[in-house]
């Protein structure tokens, strides 16, 4: 299997590397482990030197590794830049933050259990692997190690293959910072490798962004061994549109979370469920908005929309759209291969979306929007949550009743009012049914990989 970097804006071969044999694996699971008992006996404030030391070195080689970033998976230069300075600035929450985050708590009144005192503490857990997707090669990356590494535990990066640079990038980063040597080793191995390093004994736990069926091979192997784990998977996120909206602000806001990492993104917005009153003036005002945005070189500054990370990807997308022209559906701009060199496809609005169709159920990763009428709150409710997914979610209105009532409604991790989906290190990001369990980010990020020990004291 191949470990390389292909440029998907030109479909050309820029780098190809070895996978590591299963000695090398052997040697790098035990530099984690070794790294990890040096580690719990750390202070949170070396810690955090250390972390913030990584988070100034990251943000110093903020423009080559952007580069990297683009012509590795495709996303704009502007894009890469950003996703690189969110990471640094995680890391540096981390650092400010996980002491107050990992703060047990004194029982009130422990002479009733007979003790003179009793408390809890969190404590680390050792190596945990992660398993990360291509679409944010460093921010998935950075919101499970930041957050480990200032817990005290170690890690194993598993990367995709398509972001082998990203991944040896991620290797030294923290060493470099001051991390005791082997705190983060990447593994340079296909998938069918995962379920050996799942098994071994030193590693403790596993964490994996990416597909709802690798999530779900993870969580079954993990589950076997008794191991934790914390799945972030797929998403169908709902946009919900509803007449006491400010109708500028949302469809400017809907455009930039259906296309932000050329639409490769599991919280951008899919499903856009638009109240009837308002229905055709949104998907006329969304149309022109969708067809202006500059479809080119992700490398130049002027770009909106860049190519697919993969051609199989691209494929894939195309397939979807098809399909739902086949069965009826309308295209109001895009919905066709671009040819030439590079894996492009057209920002993408589709109406008369129906249940027999592939996307009213699967997940679009790519620049194409669905758009659904709804006839009052009910409906919206009832069409955004016909979905195996529950990751995010977007309403826009100005009635506080309907706020409420969606709020509550929605069957989501989360819920964004009058803005788009995001993720931020001061909330907690998940979601529910078949798009994961468990948490990143914020306190309860930090406490998924910790153990909680109880103290009693006579």
């Amino acid at each position: 299997m191949a470990i390389a970097t292909v440029n998907p804006a030109t479909g050309v071969l820029e780098r190809e590397f070895a996978a590591h044999t299963d000695l090398e694996v052997d040697v790098r699971i035990g530099e984690a482990h070794d790294a990890f008992l040096r580690l719990r006996r750390t202070t949170f404030s070396q810690r955090a030197s250390w972390m913030h030391a990584a988070a100034d070195l990251l943000q110093s080689e903020v423009d080559g590794v952007a580069h990297m970033l683009t012509t590795e998976m495709g996303k704009t230069l502007v894009q890469a830049r950003s996703e690189v300075s969110k990471s640094a600035n995680t890391m540096r929450f981390y650092a400010e933050n996980a002491e107050v985050f990992l703060t047990g708590r004194y029982i009130d009144e422990p002479g009733r259990m007979n003790a003179s005192t009793a408390y809890t503490r969190y404590e680390p857990i050792g190596t945990v692997l992660a398993v990360m997707p291509w679409n944010y090669p460093i921010w998935q990356v950075i919101r499970f190690a930041a957050p480990a590494f200032m817990a005290g535990n170690s890690g194993l990066l598993k990367h995709a293959s398509n972001v082998p640079q990203a991944a040896i990038y991620l290797d030294s980063l923290f060493e470099r910072g001051g991390f005791p040597s082997g705190t983060f080793r990447a593994l340079l191995i296909p998938a069918a490798k995962v379920e050996d390093v799942i098994r071994d004994p030193r590693v403790v736990a596993a964490s994996l962004t990416g597909s709802e069926p690798a999530g779900r091979s993870v969580a079954a192997i993990a589950g076997s061994e008794v191991k934790p784990v914390v799945l972030e998977l797929g998403g169908s996120d709902p946009f919900i549109v509803m007449p006491s909206a400010d109708l500028d602000r949302a469809v400017a806001t809907a455009v930039v979370s259906r296309t932000s990492n050329n639409g490769q993104a599991c919280i951008n917005a899919k499903r856009f469920i638009v109240h009837d009153a308002i229905y055709d003036d949104f998907v006329a005002r969304f149309t022109v908005a969708m067809a202006a945005l500059r479809i080119g070189d992700p490398l130049d500054e002027s770009t909106d929309i860049g190519p697919l990370a993969t051609s199989s990807g691209r494929d894939e997308l195309a397939e979807l759209v098809d399909d739902a022209i086949a069965a009826g559906a309308l295209v109001t701009t895009g919905g066709f291969l671009i040819g030439g060199i590079g894996w492009y496809y057209p920002p993408t609005v589709i109406t008369g979306i129906t249940s027999k169709m592939r996307l009213y159920r699967e997940e679009a990763f790519g620049p194409v929007a669905t758009i659904f009428k709804a006839q009052d709150v009910e409906d919206a409710l009832r069409i955004a949550n016909d979905t195996s997914f529950g990751l995010s979610s977007a309403i826009w209105t100005a009635d506080s009743d309907e706020e409420a009532q969606l709020i509550e409604g929605l069957v989501a991790g989360a819920v964004f009012v009058n803005g788009m989906s995001i993720s931020y290190p001061e909330l907690p990001f998940g979601g529910t049914k078949d798009s994961g369990i468990g948490r990143e980010l914020s306190m309860e990020g930090i406490r998924e990989f910790v153990t909680l020990k109880s103290v009693w004291r006579a």
